[in-house]
């Protein structure tokens, strides 16, 4: 917890939880933050170097606060299904940005690859617990094209899943294994790998 960018990636955990139930919901999450967070860093960039340290936080609240209206309507205009089951996790990413923004995230060299980090997990994460939970992946994918879809999706396991993957509880278990995996992927890789002679 001593890293400065600690707090911020705890603020994510809810809705990398809470919207993976789907992989729709993840892809729509993914994309409005990505949208948000490159926005809000083009918007940043412009005005920090004109601005005073107090000034740039008053700045960094308006602008996120604006932006997030702006996604929250425009959403809501999209695809208002969709909305509706983003509509509480969308408030967390004017407050995220902010955040960061006060961290220093957004003038490091990395941001993107990090950025595109959490958005492949969040829809890696949504995919894996809607397949492994219902047995079906792409439920309600018109949703994404501002379309009313009622669709199953493509059934790929016809006896369905094991319904507590799609629960909250199920993802933080899927997301501990996941964790697991890449931890213990990572430590053969490093284990394989041959020493560099000097």
């Amino acid at each position: 917890m001593n890293k400065p960018l600690a707090w911020p990636g705890l603020l994510m955990l809810p809705p990398l939880i809470g919207v993976t139930s789907s992989w729709v919901t993840a892809i729509g999450l993914a994309l409005a933050g990505w949208l948000m967070v490159g926005t809000f860093g083009g918007g940043m960039g412009l005005l920090r170097p004109r601005l005073e340290a107090g000034g740039q936080w008053l700045a960094s609240l308006l602008l996120s606060a604006s932006l997030g209206s702006c996604l929250w309507l425009a959403l809501q205009a999209w695809s208002y299904e969709l909305h509706q089951q983003l509509s509480l996790y969308l408030g967390l990413l004017p407050l995220q940005c902010v955040i960061l923004e006060q961290a220093g995230w957004f003038q490091q060299r990395a941001r993107w690859r990090v950025l595109a980090g959490f958005c492949g997990t969040l829809i890696v994460l949504g995919a894996l617990r809607e397949l492994l939970g219902t047995g079906a992946l792409g439920s309600h994918l018109g949703w994404l094209a501002g379309v009313p879809d009622d669709s199953s999706g493509w059934v790929l396991l016809p006896q369905g899943g094991l319904r507590l993957l799609t629960l909250a509880p199920g993802g933080f278990i899927l997301l501990g294994l996941l964790l697991a995996a890449k931890r213990a992927w990572a430590s053969t890789s490093t284990i394989n790998r041959p020493s560099s002679r000097k």
